[in-house]
């Protein structure tokens, strides 16, 4: 009896296990922007990015304290603090009750100089600067970014100091072997909540590049 009681406490924790390593992929599958990708060597990717708007906003301090007050200060925004008072959802659109919810994107994205940082939430495509609501934070700004072209490595893991240190040498030797003039800072990008699992992750390093001369 007692063998029995541990095989039934086994597989309930293996579906815990399971759940818990499913959960983070399941809500981290929102809307991505649209790019074409140009080449790709290894688990490094030349991409053309489509022109978006990003909610952004610019906060002090060391990385990990920095995106977690640049997220919270966004998602304050996106989550009702606006002119439209609209909220948004981790799921995909929908209308009801005449306050329309629009899906979250990903990922969230941090570039810096020196201890300034500025962390970034791309905005779901049918929007224009038009339609989308104005933040009532002023430290809250909506920016419309152009067409660009970018090089970015992915990785997984919890996507900390070393890591992000190694992923971007990495790609820096790339682009030089490659002769790819880049033309902006690293930019680190997270996919996946902060509980899904670090094997799971999705993390990346990206830098603007210039497009060869036609």
């Amino acid at each position: 009896m007692r063998r029995k009681h541990m095989w039934w406490l086994l597989a309930i924790l293996v579906v815990v296990l399971l759940g818990a390593a499913l959960w983070g992929p399941i809500v981290s599958n929102v809307e991505h922007p649209k790019y074409a990708l140009i080449a790709r060597s290894g688990n490094i990717e030349i991409r053309d990015y489509a022109p978006m708007i990003a909610a952004e906003t610019e906060v002090m301090g060391e990385r990990r304290d920095a995106i977690s007050k640049g997220f919270r200060l966004i998602a304050d925004y996106i989550f009702g603090n606006n002119t439209a008072a609209q909220k948004v959802s981790m799921t995909a659109p929908v209308t009801q009750q005449g306050t329309e919810q629009i899906a979250m994107t990903a990922p969230v994205t941090q570039r810096g100089e020196g201890k300034r940082w500025h962390v970034r939430f791309i905005m779901p495509s049918k929007y224009t600067m038009e339609t989308l609501p104005k933040p009532n934070n002023p430290s809250v700004q909506l920016k419309e970014i152009p067409e660009k072209r970018f090089a970015a490595i992915r990785f997984s893991g919890m996507g900390g100091r070393e890591s992000l240190e190694h992923y971007t040498k990495e790609l820096d030797d790339f682009l030089s072997a490659k002769d790819l003039r880049p033309l902006s800072p690293p930019i680190y990008a997270f996919y996946n909540p902060p509980w899904t699992l670090p094997f799971l992750r999705r993390n990346e390093v990206m830098v603007e590049v210039s497009k060869p001369a036609n």
